[in-house]
């Protein structure tokens, strides 16, 4: 199910935490304790689901226990699997500023004059902030900008595009000034 279009990023299971099966969670969810009000989750192995029947809030990071994980050994071997749920079991945004960044995929990018550069191919984070990535279908490239409201100033999911207004004036392909 990890990859398919309908389907929402909420965390990813960390290291063991002790002996008694309890993993660490990294959650992508606004409120990290959240994601276990979720149900059962699905994640990134075939035939895996995961269900977390308890969970705690350590510093930055999510201690739970798993359904049927009550072992360190159970544990260890759930290091690094990503846990998704449906986007369609995923409350409505209230604000129209509001969004799942999956909601974005796919919307046509244009500039403010209208003109489509390509499509939104992912939302990106390393670290310095969000990035959004637009892949021009014409010739493959990927072009990365600042995922901020002066450099994206309009999203309506509703029809389908959002504005880019790159920074310092420059048009996907053509070089920066010095």
């Amino acid at each position: 199910m990890a990859g398919s279009d309908k389907t929402i990023l909420m965390g990813k299971i960390g290291a063991a935490h002790g002996i008694k099966g309890e993993v660490r969670i990294a959650t992508f969810t606004g409120d990290p304790e959240a994601i276990a009000s979720y149900g059962p989750l699905d994640t990134d192995r075939p035939g895996l689901t995961v269900t977390i029947e308890t969970a705690r809030l350590s510093k930055t990071v999510l201690i739970a226990r798993l359904k049927g994980v009550r072992d360190r050994t159970e544990a260890e071997k759930l290091n690094g699997v990503s846990l998704f749920i449906d986007r369609d079991r995923l409350p409505e945004p209230d604000d129209e500023d509001d969004f799942y960044h999956a909601d974005l995929i796919d919307l046509d990018a244009r500039l403010e004059s209208g003109v489509s550069i390509g499509a939104v191919s992912a939302l990106l984070n390393y670290g310095a902030g969000d990035l959004i990535e637009v892949t021009d279908p014409r010739s493959g490239d990927t072009f990365l900008y600042p995922f901020t409201k002066a450099v994206v100033p309009t999203i309506n999911i509703a029809a389908g595009f959002l504005i880019i207004s790159p920074p310092l004036d420059a048009e996907p392909g053509e070089e920066q000034p010095d």
